[in-house]
């Protein structure tokens, strides 16, 4: 089936109205279409949502009465194994329950632990702004591929030696590492 639309959208551009009709048929019909507006508000009203539910269930799940609770559930798993001489539907059932809960449990942890390197990156940021000596080169290299950081973290840690050595009277100054770190963050 083909169909000609004609798009007409209404004020504040959040639902337009679009006129459909099979090509070469007269009689209309008409459709609603969720525009961007709409579709942002959904998303972020399900990205809040998802947000508070992962939080609360990580934070429950790395309570200690979670931790009994589980232990619990195991143990009465493992006593009415008898009951049913340990047949394959008693042990699917804990095979099943474990899996289902692993699965889910590995996107909330990994939710958690995107938003809190998040953070933690835009204080970090924020910090490197706000401090005069900090070079503010350094915001951002959470973008850069791991060689690159390594290349980095390298330079750096040749710099701290250096700078202790710089404390060391028997020994001289150098600034050669300082402008290695320099030009790889100029050049990233």
């Amino acid at each position: 089936m083909l169909y000609q639309l004609s798009y007409t959208p209404r004020a504040g551009g959040e639902v337009a109205s679009v006129r459909c009709a099979r090509k070469g048929s007269a009689a209309p019909t008409r459709c609603r279409v969720v525009t961007d507006v709409m579709s942002r508000r959904i998303r972020q009203w399900l990205d809040t949502v998802f947000t508070r539910i992962a939080t609360f269930i990580a934070l429950a799940a790395g309570q200690p009465t979670t931790f009994i609770l589980a232990l619990f559930v195991i143990l009465v798993w493992a006593t009415t194994g008898p009951m049913f001489n340990f047949s394959d539907t008693w042990q699917l059932i804990v095979n099943t329950g474990t899996t289902i809960v692993t699965f889910l449990m590995v996107f909330l942890i990994q939710n958690s632990q995107n938003r809190d390197a998040a953070s933690m990156q835009a204080k970090l940021d924020e910090l490197l702004r706000a401090i005069d000596k900090a070079r503010s080169q350094f915001i951002g290299i959470e973008h850069l591929t791991d060689r690159q950081i390594e290349l980095i973290r390298e330079a750096l840690e040749r710099e701290a030696e250096q700078s202790r050595a710089e404390d060391d009277p028997k020994k001289g100054k150098s600034k050669t590492t300082r402008d290695t770190v320099d030009r790889l963050l100029d050049r990233f």
